[in-house]
């Protein structure tokens, strides 16, 4: 019997499901006996690989993870479709790698000024990366390496010989209408929507030609110009004698298919392929490819028909949206990387925001202000943890985000929020003696004592603050005090700025500054500190808030006031308040 999950999260959800499928295929054998089970992702290093394509992998991770925290042998598998052609030229890149569309990737030189040796190897890297600082465990697996070390050479040439099989399960749905992109899955509504599938292998839904000499579902890379411009002219069963033209270069070859290892089965023959080879029992795909004649579809019927496995358990997974990211900072080719958002969020953060949406669930990564909402709402669940109050399936997401089964993930040992560090960060500009300064008097009773309790949120924050808010959004503190507004002042303003320095230094902590300022204009309309505002009262605050702002930086807004304050310094304070 499968070990049942008592969590309520998707992901024990879908463990249970994979045990139980595992026993299904494998019946009446546990321990060392039992085979391993295989949780599978796919990912083409054609471009920048995505927060949209991480997905593709944090799903099959975090099922996989839960796995083997029950004590089973599960092992997650992620294909580097590094073999799938050269499409197009991106943005940004010499138009010269034009002359290199339909090789594989892994024949494509690497971007100008790249240290790696292919255009595959350069994009896998970044995202190998990543991967590590994310605590995923995977074993990597490249399709070039596969295909072109006759590992598959049995299944091409069983495709081969089953290709009429194969094109009447693809027959089956070549006539079918598809439906339109706009009933398939509600998008996030912010801008740099990513399709999760898209730049993935699954991305290519090729099934093969169908020509004057019939159906064939291999392609050929041809052995003079390494393109797939190729088109199978004859086939011969018995001989494996295959004979191909390339139309990008003219070459006329032929080969015994039994012995070459210079091209491989199209897609939607390729997938279905290698889950029978692996023996896959779970990988997701993205929401286009559930639809009638995709690939996931088709590949259920021809990986039973004529590879004789079974289809893996295949969530779809939906979009992931970006809100808010800077041009200056997305990655070449205009989509922010999983590298872009873990120099702004601490790895279990970014763990985070996939393992707490079900896979069919759109969400969005913020690259904005909306960080620090996040990064609020993230340090509120570890206080519910703390403290027992959280909801199970909350606390099961929070124990995927820290950790795996290997392990807990490095924290910062001091996590002050978020936009504390990026206001300091901000009005310091990074200098480490004045943030070590302010940092410390935030709590005077439990003193920041070093740079590093704080990192590596604060490097996060940093990074932030430089790279993704606007130059005109930066907060620059006056040199001198802006004598003009201080004498059109009335009473009650000179009065809230006699109050406020009059408190300073008995408030002069985080905590304490906040009920300074909030307090001013309670004590002025002759009620307590702690008094509940009205809304008159929060005119009035709003009206001192925005006051303090034009005196210290020249706008009527800026970070929270307290933490500003502490920034600023007392002597400062005290110059620029007129003091």
């Amino acid at each position: 019997m499968a070990q049942q999950s008592t969590e309520t999260d998707w992901v024990s959800r879908f463990a249970d499901e994979v045990i139980a499928e595992a026993e299904r295929r494998a019946p009446g054998k546990s321990g060392a006996d039992a085979p391993v089970i295989v949780c599978a992702s796919g990912l083409s290093p054609s471009g920048p690989i995505h927060l949209g394509n991480l997905r593709e992998v944090m799903t099959p991770h975090l099922v996989a993870d839960e796995i083997r925290r029950r004590g089973y042998a599960c092992e997650h598998i992620l294909s580097w479709d590094d073999y799938d052609r050269y499409r197009k030229v991106p943005a940004g890149i010499d138009p010269s790698w034009a002359e290199h569309i339909g090789k594989p990737l892994t024949s494509v030189p690497a971007p100008p000024g790249s240290p790696y040796g292919s255009w595959a190897e350069h994009y896998r890297a970044a995202m190998e990366e990543s991967l590590r600082e994310l605590g995923v465990e995977y074993r990597g697996i490249s399709q070039t390496e596969q295909y072109t070390s006759g590992a598959y050479r049995e299944q091409v040439l069983h495709a081969m010989k089953h290709r009429a099989d194969i094109d009447a399960v693809l027959d089956r749905y070549r006539t079918k209408d598809k439906p339109k992109a706009g009933k398939q899955q509600q998008k996030p509504v912010e801008a740099a929507e990513l399709e999760a599938a898209e730049g993935s292998g699954a991305a290519s839904e090729d099934d093969g030609s169908a020509g004057g000499s019939g159906y064939f579902p291999y392609k050929p890379y041809c052995t003079v110009c390494e393109k797939d411009l190729t088109t199978v002219t004859s086939y011969d069963d018995e001989t494996t004698e295959l004979a191909y033209d390339c139309t990008a270069c003219g070459h006329s070859e032929t080969v015994l298919l039994s012995g070459f290892d210079h091209g491989k089965l199209v897609w939607k023959v390729d997938w279905p392929m290698r889950w029978a080879y692996e023996g896959v029992l779970f990988e997701p795909s993205g929401v286009d490819h559930s639809s009638p004649g995709s690939s996931f579809v088709v590949g259920g019927q021809i990986v039973r028909e004529v590879f004789g496995g079974a289809q893996p358990i295949g969530p779809m997974y939906a979009f992931v949206g970006i809100s808010g990211m800077a041009k200056m900072s997305s990655s070449k080719g205009g989509v922010p990387t999983p590298g872009d958002a873990l120099k702004i969020m601490e790895a279990p953060l970014l763990r985070w925001l996939y393992a707490r949406r079900r896979p069919n669930q759109s969400f969005k990564i913020a690259f904005d202000q909306e960080i620090q909402r996040l990064y609020d709402e993230w340090d509120a669940l570890e206080r519910k943890i703390a403290d027992g109050s959280a909801q199970p399936a909350d606390a099961a997401a929070h124990r995927r985000a820290i950790g795996t089964a290997a392990g807990e993930l490095p924290t910062t040992p001091r996590p002050l929020p978020y936009r504390t560090l990026a206001s300091v960060m901000d009005i310091t500009a990074g200098h480490d003696e004045q943030t070590l300064r302010i940092l410390g008097e935030l709590d005077p009773e439990h003193p920041v004592t070093a740079l590093d309790e704080t990192r590596p949120r604060l490097d996060k924050a940093e990074y932030w603050i430089t790279t993704q808010v606007p130059a005109e959004a930066r907060t620059i503190v006056r040199d001198e005090p802006d004598k003009e507004l201080l004498g059109t002042l009335d009473e009650q303003a000179r009065g809230s700025l006699r109050l406020l320095l009059d408190g300073l230094d008995e408030h002069w902590s985080l905590d304490g500054l906040t009920t300074l300022v909030y307090g001013v204009p309670k004590i002025q309309a002759g009620l307590e500190p702690d008094a509940k505002p009205t809304p008159e009262l929060k005119v009035a605050q709003r009206a001192f808030f925005a006051l303090l702002y034009n005196l210290l930086v020249g706008k009527d807004t800026g970070p929270r006031l307290p933490t500003l304050l502490l920034a600023v310094g007392a002597d400062r304070v005290r110059k620029l308040l007129g003091d």
